[in-house]
């Protein structure tokens, strides 16, 4: 039986990552992201996993969710060991005080960052609520949910709530007898695109700009592939779950 997963953002940093490394003979992986990988195709390919891509724009976190949930209703629980949902794609916007931004920009960013992952969860455990074997939601949050960063606020935002609607989630599954294992776990600071952008913002818009390129001055940052695998270590622990907003680093 296959292994179940489902991941966003995973055409590129520690989403391409987190694929890479989910591929094996037992794995079923669909990835949501607006690029397919050539790459993963190969590798799914050369190890027998099962894999589909959907190039989706997560902004429309309806449309995508819609397709999930029907997708998810034509599955066969009974040719899966467990079933999961990674909600890792995000994005932050112009790094200025939010008096400056842009609001085109701001409502992109809370879109993907968490009203799709609201959505994909609702759609996720909606489809999936009879199934009865493993089930858990890992959303990837982030340090900055949980402390406030000048110059950030979209993206600030996005991940306090993710990590609020988790707190939520698992008070409702919590009450069912086969409820799902949920978590929005921080995966400390890794070398991503999202990094090189914090670092080259503007000082004068960005107070955290110097702080940002020291990490990576200083060889601080995490490589996607590390973070990929303490991410997967940590959805494979026996207390997984028990703690619904977390840290890997901890």
């Amino acid at each position: 039986m296959k292994h179940l997963t489902i991941l966003t953002g995973a055409s590129r940093g520690m989403g391409l990552a987190l694929a890479r490394q989910l591929l094996n003979a037992d794995a079923q992986l669909l990835c949501i992201s607006r690029s397919a990988s050539d790459a993963l195709a190969q590798q799914a390919a050369a190890t027998g996993a099962t894999l589909e891509q959907w190039c989706m724009d997560l902004a429309d976190g309806a449309s995508v969710a819609a397709r999930l949930g029907e997708w998810l209703r034509a599955v066969n629980p009974a040719t899966l060991a467990s079933a999961t949902l990674v909600n890792n794609a995000g994005v932050i916007s112009g790094l200025v005080p939010l008096h400056q931004a842009n609001p085109a920009d701001l409502a992109h960013a809370l879109r993907v960052g968490l009203e799709a992952p609201m959505q994909l969860c609702a759609a996720f455990l909606g489809a999936t609520q009879a199934w009865q074997l493993p089930r858990k939601v890992l959303n990837i949050s982030s340090g900055l949910g949980r402390r406030a960063m000048a110059s950030s606020a979209a993206y600030c935002a996005a991940k306090a709530g993710m990590d609020h609607f988790t707190c939520c989630l698992a008070l409702e599954q919590a009450l069912l007898s086969n409820g799902a294992k949920v978590c929005a776990l921080a995966p400390g600071v890794i070398d991503t695109d999202m990094q090189l952008q914090l670092r080259s913002a503007n000082p004068s818009a960005f107070p955290d700009q110097q702080a940002f390129a020291g990490l990576h001055h200083q060889g601080q940052l995490t490589s996607p592939a590390m973070a990929a695998q303490r991410l997967l270590a940590y959805l494979q622990r026996d207390d997984f779950g028990n703690e619904p907003v977390a840290d890997v680093r901890n």
